[in-house]
């Protein structure tokens, strides 16, 4: 393994690190509607379980309403117990083999709990990141220790690698940021 596979695979994995984060909050609700609310809800389609977005069309077509229309006409009972039983508080109105859903307000206490659990995936990328960081050193220490690079390589490799775990945080940081200004907008 040599420094510059080392360094790609760091940089593809804070990476990986975020785009996860990204995923997990695009499932939080905010004041407004999106169709990554519904994306992670699974349902069971034939025999298999599988996302609602593999059995059905979700569109915004009003800041507070999402429109979800279901291909097969026998899916639009386990579609809509999927969404009610999906613990985000949704009730969907069915009309034929399309399901109207309607976003009602979040209120105050709501809000906080959203933003904890914001924090909460947060901390999940942080400590991703410093163990990303961590084996990073660890790879370093063992090339130093091989011989395969000296000392003074190894500590500015270390601070790169310190650099990039740093702004791999601050990233996650504003990305949280954003989602917790975009959950307290009323």
């Amino acid at each position: 393994m040599n420094v510059a596979s080392i360094m790609d695979d760091l940089k593809r994995r804070m990476d990986g690190a975020i785009v996860a984060f990204k995923h997990e909050l695009g499932g939080l609700r905010t004041g407004r509607a999106s169709a990554s609310l519904l994306e992670p809800l699974t349902v069971e389609s034939y025999g298999s379980v599988v996302h609602i977005n593999q059995v059905a069309n979700i569109s915004v077509p009003e800041p507070r309403m999402l429109f979800v229309s279901v291909w097969d006409k026998t899916m639009v009972g386990a579609v809509e117990r999927a969404i009610r039983d999906s613990g985000l508080g949704l009730n969907p109105i069915t009309d034929g083999t399309n399901l109207r859903i309607p976003l009602p307000e979040l209120n105050e206490e709501r809000r906080k709990e959203l933003v904890k659990i914001a924090h909460h995936y947060a901390e999940q990328a942080r400590v991703a990141t410093r163990h990303v960081r961590r084996d990073g050193m660890d790879n370093l220490k063992k090339l130093e220790k091989d011989g395969e690079i000296g000392q003074d390589e190894a500590h500015s490799l270390s601070e790169k690698v310190q650099k990039l775990t740093d702004e791999t945080i601050a990233d996650i940081d504003k990305i949280l940021a954003v989602k917790e200004s975009e959950i307290m907008h009323v």
